[in-house]
């Protein structure tokens, strides 16, 4: 990466909030982030970078995304969301099949780089495309893979359409990790935004066997005392 860059990075750092950030991302070995490193650089500064460098090719993203650093891996992601909303078709289906390929070798390897960058580009893009894909990253071993199918559905969500949502959380209803509970949770609720009843129809066929923290997640939004009921097991 050019010295521009890497001079940019440097001056925007700070040590104090990196050692932060490594304690919040579980970087500890055995931790499900373990080995990542952080340079302390906020959401919106990285955006600024990437907006600054986002004439990288595909080659120079791949550097980034190759790098053990977080906030790199995130600016290469911000650049590779601002090419693909530029892009003409082919380019979509390039940029794409770049980040499926980055996500099996384990390059968009955290809960933040997958949340805001899964709807954007996976999700976008299959809109009007078969799925298949979801339902092979969904029962992957690796856990990034199936939060990103998780999240990928975040687009059809906005566009009114449930059904892959609510098909890849039956799948994952006996998911062991908690950030695939949040992140489904997080999806039924969406839903529930939308239409309450679509939601109350998947959670009283399978709540009293959901995960806790999926159905809290969930069921976030409901009134208290309905909210007490689905958690008692009394609906």
């Amino acid at each position: 990466m050019n010295k521009e860059f890497e001079k940019k990075l440097k001056e925007v750092a700070d040590l104090e909030k990196a050692k932060l950030l490594q304690r919040f991302f579980k970087t500890e070995k055995g931790e499900y982030d373990e080995g990542d490193v952080f340079l302390g650089i906020v959401v919106p500064e990285l955006r600024k970078i990437a907006k600054e460098f986002c004439d990288l090719n595909l080659n120079e993203i791949q550097e980034l995304l190759d790098s053990k650093i977080h906030e790199k891996r995130m600016i290469g992601l911000f650049i590779l969301i601002k090419k693909y909303d530029k892009a003409d078709e082919l380019l979509k289906k390039q940029i794409f099949e770049f980040y499926i390929k980055s996500a099996k070798n384990n390059k968009i390897n955290n809960w933040d780089l997958v949340d805001l960058s899964a709807p954007n580009i996976v999700g976008n893009y299959l809109i009007d495309k078969n799925r298949n894909v979801l339902y092979k990253l969904v029962i992957s071993s690796s856990l990034w893979e199936k939060r990103i199918a998780v999240l990928a559905t975040f687009s059809f969500i906005r566009e009114g359409d449930f059904s892959d949502s609510l098909k890849i959380s039956k799948i994952l209803l006996g998911d062991k990790h908690d950030l695939i509970h949040k992140a489904v949770g997080w999806m039924l609720r969406e839903i529930g935004k939308r239409d309450v009843k679509v939601l109350e129809g998947f959670l009283k066929e399978n709540y009293k066997i959901m995960p806790r923290t999926m159905l809290r997640y969930a069921i976030e939004k409901f009134p208290e005392e309905k909210r007490k009921s689905y958690l008692s097991g009394k609906v």
